[in-house]
């Protein structure tokens, strides 16, 4: 009895023992851990796309182009490679780039690669602000909307696609009011139908849960409008942007010009003063020599007064 107690005491010890005992993790493990939890959290650089240029071509015979002064490119011909890379240096030491390699032959551009690259990038940032995606505009209403409510509803949907966007008209249901869905399709058509002038239907009535949902879009001779309208805008704003390059031009050049009048009128009076001093220089130079002829004296004096 005894040694059983025994036992079982310095079994309860060991297990006590054991469970405050740290436990060792291999650093190893712990990276490999590390690395499985942070792993698709880092995402790669996106890499820039650099055409082929100079010794980098591969074509043995290209057709050649370069900027002009009004940034239009002029045909030089088709030359070899070895041809072409000769004139970009004779240019200045210019860049050979190939911008069409689909072409037959491919065509290449003489430019400095740098400025090619910058205007490439404004070129694409102005398409991109041009090109402005058209929004999805939302008008929600009730199958039982009154005369005044629809009107405004109606107007906004005009406002919308004269912007250029497209607009979804949303028939809202409560209840049991989803057994009047035809008197929710026969608002939708006459919503459309009273605006068809300036829009078109993309489709048919869809159900959506507890709503009716008709997408309507621009028709394209608006469309047109509103482009023509926003690059009549774009237009004015290079205009008076020069204007104000202009005035700046003509104020800085109006500054210069004033200020070489007040140089000049400087100029004329440093001339006056100096002509004064010589003609004093001058007289005080007769008296200094009549002096040393005939002396000094009051006789002399009273008679060369």
């Amino acid at each position: 009895m005894m040694k059983n107690t025994a036992f079982f005491a310095a079994l309860l010890l060991s297990s006590a023992a054991s469970a405050f005992m740290p436990i060792s993790v291999s650093p190893r493990n712990d990276l490999s851990l590390y690395a499985r939890i942070n792993r698709g959290s880092r995402q790669a650089p996106v890499k820039e796309y650099k055409p082929p240029m100079n010794d980098e071509i591969q074509q043995a015979e290209l057709r050649v182009v370069t900027p002009n002064e009004k940034g239009k490119d002029e045909p030089l011909g088709v030359m070899s490679r070895s041809d072409a890379l000769a004139k970009a240096k004779e240019m200045g030491g210019l860049d050979l780039v190939l911008v069409n390699p689909n072409s037959d032959p491919p065509v290449c551009k003489i430019v400095d690669y740098s400025k090619y690259r910058y205007m490439q990038e404004k070129k694409a940032k102005e398409v991109k602000k041009n090109s402005k995606a058209s929004e999805l505009k939302e008008v929600k209403m009730s199958y039982k909307i009154d005369i005044h409510d629809y009107d405004v509803r109606k107007k906004n949907a005009l406002r919308f696609l004269n912007q250029g966007n497209r607009v979804k008209c949303t028939v809202m249901f409560r209840g049991r009011e989803m057994q009047h869905d035809n008197l929710g399709r026969e608002l939708l058509e006459k919503l459309a139908e009273d605006i068809s002038d300036v829009c078109v239907k993309e489709g048919k009535c869809v159900r959506e849960g507890r709503s009716l949902s008709l997408i309507i879009s621009p028709r394209p001779e608006v469309l047109k409008k509103v482009n023509e309208n926003r690059r009549a805008g774009e237009k004015a704003k290079k205009a008076q942007k020069q204007e104000r390059q202009l005035k700046k031009a003509a104020a800085a050049a109006a500054k210069s010009t004033n200020g070489a009048e007040d140089s000049d009128e400087d100029e004329d009076e440093d001339d006056a003063l100096s002509n004064e001093q010589d003609e004093i220089d001058l007289e005080s130079d007769i008296e200094s020599s009549l002096d040393d002829l005939f002396g000094s004296d009051d006789l002399s004096d009273d008679l060369f007064k």
